[in-house]
């Protein structure tokens, strides 16, 4: 951490305190980016929905406390940034005021808290056990408090990370995201998708690079344990999606699989590895905001939520279902999109960490999800432009430019940060590297 802010000394051992790290940062700036976008496009989604002044209300809390968050200098600050973040974001999931929105909201603050609750036990451990509060690269355990209690603080380790990863969607603490989704307003949708689920792998990140430390993790139990479920999410997020026909669940359960590409790179313990996940956490947030923005703007024009009342509707809707293509290009991982770099640094550094199994498991595991992405995506561009003989081609419009401008704008992130990926690469390495 560079300089740090206190805002409120509690004890000599708790404190509100900030700091603002590359990983921090690098947070901050795509949180804002994405919030932006996202605002510019609900600004029209307004009148698809009820109460809007209260939904922008809490978007900009939100926000606010996603910020927090990523300038979190200590557990005490992360873990008070998430819940509150939490607590803010979830009136954005029961918008509408429906059953079926206050049940979703209820299943995803039931889901975040329990979470969160397993990740304050890891704040306990950490304090008794670590030779300062501040958030360090390499971990700020003490040794000498250490040894002989490292069974222990692995629990520990495992329950705490389990614990963020239901923000991130991982199984078996996964099933608030295809429950909220498709209640949510589409830019609910979008940031929840896009974002907020990415405010679970910074808590990850932080948990696990800078308060145990890799190497206290690397080759144990705790490591292998996650990677396993975090595979098992990949494929089984991508298997749902493949066979889900109401548009919005489909990109939810694509989130589930897709955020755990993220967390498995995180649970290799390499840099390079690494490096694939800090990346798919800009790509598949820029991918993943156009997607749900695109599935928004069908619903809002033309009031279709099911992927089989699509199509023909690309005809109708060319700029919509062209920014929805190159977004399911990148997501799948066709070179040159963003998506396929992230990727082919996850495999590579899954396959240079050497784990029995597990090093070769991964990259499978996720060419295999990868097939499973075209095989739930494609369809929904062909089939909207390109209708079958004998197909009922749907009815519709374009939707209006104010909200065409923020899809065209991740669109054409996907193209800019595929094609001239090196720079933000190299940046992204900098920061992989000082988390060891």
């Amino acid at each position: 951490m560079t300089q740090l802010f206190t805002l409120l000394k509690i004890s000599d051992g708790l404190a509100i305190q900030f700091g603002a790290d590359g990983l921090g940062r690098m947070f901050l700036c795509l949180d804002t980016v994405m919030w932006i976008l996202v605002g510019i496009y609900a600004f029209k989604y307004k009148e698809h929905m009820k109460h809007t002044k209260r939904f922008f209300a809490f978007y900009l809390l939100t926000y606010l406390m996603l910020a927090a968050l990523s300038m979190a200098a200590n557990y005490l600050t992360m873990y008070l940034c998430f819940e509150f973040m939490t607590l803010l974001s979830m009136p954005m999931v029961l918008q509408d005021g429906t059953p079926e929105s206050i049940a979703a909201a209820r299943k995803y603050l039931m889901y975040s808290i329990f979470g969160a609750t397993l990740g304050l036990l890891g704040f306990f451990f950490s304090a008794h056990y670590g030779a300062g509060t501040v958030f360090t690269p390499g971990g700020l355990l003490d040794p000498a408090k250490v040894a002989g209690n490292e069974s222990k603080l692995l629990v520990v380790a495992f329950l705490s990370i389990a614990g963020f990863s239901a923000k991130a969607g991982m199984f078996p603490l996964h099933a608030w995201l295809p429950t909220a989704h498709p209640v949510a307003p589409a830019p609910a949708s979008a940031v929840l998708s896009g974002v907020i689920t990415k405010a679970g792998v910074l808590c990850i990140l932080r948990v696990m690079y800078q308060v145990y430390g890799a190497s206290f993790l690397a080759g144990t139990w705790v490591q292998k344990a996650l990677i396993v479920l975090s595979l098992i999410t990949v494929f089984m997020g991508s298997m749902m999606a493949y066979g889900e026909d109401l548009l919005k669940r489909r990109l939810a359960y694509s989130t589930v699989s897709q955020v755990s590409y993220v967390l498995f790179g995180v649970f290799t313990l390499h840099p390079v590895a690494l490096l694939g996940a800090l990346l798919h956490v800009i790509y598949h947030s820029i991918i993943k905001d156009g997607l749900f923005l695109g599935a928004g703007a069908v619903i809002f024009t033309n009031h279709k939520e099911y992927v089989s009342q699509l199509h023909g509707m690309g005809k109708r809707m060319p700029v919509t279902f062209g920014c929805f293509t190159v977004c399911s290009l990148g997501l799948i991982g066709i070179p040159p999109f963003a998506g396929f770099l992230s990727k082919w640094y996850l495999a590579a550094g899954s396959l240079s960490e050497g784990l029995p199994v597990l090093s070769w498991l991964g990259p499978a595991v996720l060419l295999l999800s990868a097939l499973l992405t075209a095989g739930y995506l494609l369809p929904i561009s062909i089939h909207g432009f390109f209708p079958g003989e004998g197909e009922k081609e749907a009815e519709g419009k374009e939707a209006p430019f104010q909200m065409l401008f923020p899809m065209l704008v991740l669109a054409l992130g996907v193209v800019v940060f595929g094609v001239f990926a090196q720079p933000l690469a190299d940046a992204l390495l900098r920061i992989a590297e000082a988390m060891f």
